[in-house]
């Protein structure tokens, strides 16, 4: 395989994407190095035994209601059944829980939001029950289990943290529908109540909640059965988990609080833990925190990072991704696996590597090569030679470090065609079904990753216009995992969120739980159709592919790695 840098010239983009102005009559092209697995549900062996601080999900988007805000939303706490008493599922009290913020592409936080919570146990010896009654508001009486959140920033990676811009109460676990209603009374008489305003604008919630994501899960099995027979069951149906919401002034995470000329930032959650418990769990005198879980674009974990490397990886930041295992994961970015295995199964020949095209869209986001050169060679453009999402199309940019986060350009505030035309409806394919808002450009609640990777993966990036020698892979693989949509629709009002699952996962005869919850309408991306229905749907210049789970993201800065190279 060849031996290549990433390298960067010096030059800024002069014009960055912004609203209703962007590529214009281009074509773009990507690729996506790997598919499926639930996100980060129970990706690494550590964490699973620590499921309370384990990261599932993170989605950062333009808000809905208001378009000069940003929402960030991250989970905690896989496959809650909600039936899960009697103890349900807290937040840990010794644990931080962080969203970081890169804006200026130097792979370090420059901002950290830290959320920290506090239980209020009044059940002591008197009963086993969450609450011994009816809940109907947060102050009930009835309600012996209580917890509290105090969110703090941070703005030098972590080492000093000002005073609390927020602090509130956690919407607490759903207990049945005799002690807390429908999923849409959890909503009115809990949730929404618990919605906690933020200090120079904003808002933000602790919560349970549906498991937004959506997919079949039997991709374990021999992709999918062997023979594709094993798809359209959402395997997240049913199941909650712990959610932490934040919308905030795009200023205030933008460089020098200017989101017109910075409008691009990286996004990623964290937990960490007391390096040093009691016996009884809680922190000992003087230990410091230990970073035990990280998640930044969908399934990078879980399918991509070797077994082996599953751990180190939830313990660095970004800015070790270059250095870190010696490159041991950048065999599995060019080459990817999952080709191979559907090669393998399905006699579908893979597409011929190395993928450049993955390294730019997962560890520097999408832009031309006069900013960021990927493949090594400055006279040919970058794969996908486009400035779209990359923190170095910043005014206020620092030297540029390749690593994996989700990044969004925060001026793009809608659904967008491209063209730059306004969508009149967001494409749950994101790029690839011709909306720019979409994913890989951060990513909305009602994005189908899975899809669109899965497609990516075998080089197809224009469903309008697939190329002959990849019309057999399309042919087996068009409908996807055959999960368009998630079980519950998401709402465009704060916090986007759908209300909470209240049926056993394995009831009968209980009625439809999926009818309920916070549905105020479709956020943007919450359309479902199938992939068939999408094809004849897609208009104006070339559906493309932008995709991606952040693969590679132990990359090392060596001869065939990821250098800088200045102009």
């Amino acid at each position: 395989m060849p031996r290549r840098l990433l390298q960067r010239r010096g030059s800024r983009a002069t014009a960055l994407i912004a609203s209703g102005g962007l590529l214009a009559g281009s074509t773009l092209i990507g690729l996506l190095p790997t598919m499926a697995g639930a996100s980060s549900h129970r990706e690494a062996p550590l964490i699973l035994g620590d499921p309370a601080v384990d990261n599932t999900d993170v989605y950062a988007f333009s808000s809905p209601e208001n378009e000069d805000h940003v929402t960030f939303i991250a989970n905690w706490l896989p496959n809650q059944e909600p039936d899960g008493g009697p103890n349900f599922y807290p937040w840990a009290d010794d644990a931080e829980y962080l969203i970081n913020i890169d804006n200026d592409g130097d792979a370090l936080a420059d901002l950290i939001y830290r959320w920290r919570f506090h239980t209020d146990d009044q059940r002591a010896t008197d009963t086993f029950l969450y609450n011994n009654g009816p809940v109907t508001s947060l102050d009930d009486e009835n309600l012996l289990f209580r917890q509290h959140f105090t969110l703090d920033v941070s703005t030098d990676g972590g080492d000093s943290y000002g005073e609390p811009i927020s602090e509130g109460p956690v919407a607490p676990s759903f207990t049945g529908r005799a002690s807390m209603g429908s999923s849409q009374d959890y909503v009115e008489n809990l949730r929404n109540p618990a919605i906690t305003e933020v200090a120079g604008g904003g808002r933000t919630l602790a919560t349970q909640t549906e498991d937004p994501f959506f997919l079949d899960l039997r991709v374990m099995d021999l992709l999918y059965g062997g023979d594709l027979s094993e798809t359209g069951q959402d395997t997240l149906e049913g199941y909650n988990v712990n959610s932490i919401v934040l919308e905030v002034p795009k200023t205030e995470v933008a460089i020098d609080n200017d989101a017109t000329n910075n409008p691009v930032i990286g996004v990623w959650s964290t937990t960490t833990r007391p390096t040093l418990r009691n016996a009884d769990g809680t922190a000992a005198e003087g230990s410091g925190y230990t970073q035990v879980s990280r998640l930044g674009q969908p399934l990078v974990n879980e399918v991509v990072v070797p077994a082996g490397l599953k751990d180190a990886f939830n313990s660095i930041s970004p800015d070790q991704d270059a250095a870190a295992a010696d490159g041991a994961v950048l065999d599995r970015v060019l080459e990817p696996e999952v080709p191979q295995l559907i090669e393998a199964i399905y006699g579908v020949e893979a597409p011929a590597g190395p993928r450049f095209d993955i390294a730019e869209v997962f560890l520097t986001g999408v832009v031309t090569g006069a900013v960021v050169d990927v493949d090594g060679d400055p006279a040919t453009p970058n794969p996908l030679d486009v400035d779209l999402n990359s923190q170095a199309l910043n005014a206020g940019a620092a030297p540029f470090q390749p690593s994996e986060m989700l990044r969004l350009n925060m001026a793009i505030t809608g659904p967008t065609g491209l063209d730059g035309k306004p969508l009149e409806e967001a494409s749950r394919l994101g790029v690839i079904g011709g909306d720019i808002q979409g994913f890989p450009n951060g990513r909305r609640l009602a994005d189908d990753v899975v899809d669109i990777e899965l497609l990516a993966l075998e080089g197809i990036y224009d469903v309008n216009n697939v190329p002959e020698e990849r019309q057999a892979a399309f042919d087996a693989l068009k409908n996807g995992d055959g999960v368009a949509a998630n079980d519950k629709a998401f709402s465009s009002e704060f916090p986007y969120l759908a209300g909470v699952h209240t049926h056993a996962v394995n009831a009968t005869n209980t009625g439809d739980s999926r009818s309920e919850g916070a549905s105020a309408g479709a956020v943007p991306g919450s359309g479902g159709t199938g992939f068939d229905t999408l094809i004849p749907a897609l208009t104006g210049s070339a559906a493309v592919l932008l995709i991606g789970a952040g693969v590679g993201s132990l990359i090392r800065a060596r001869g065939r790695g990821l250098a800088i190279r200045e102009a």
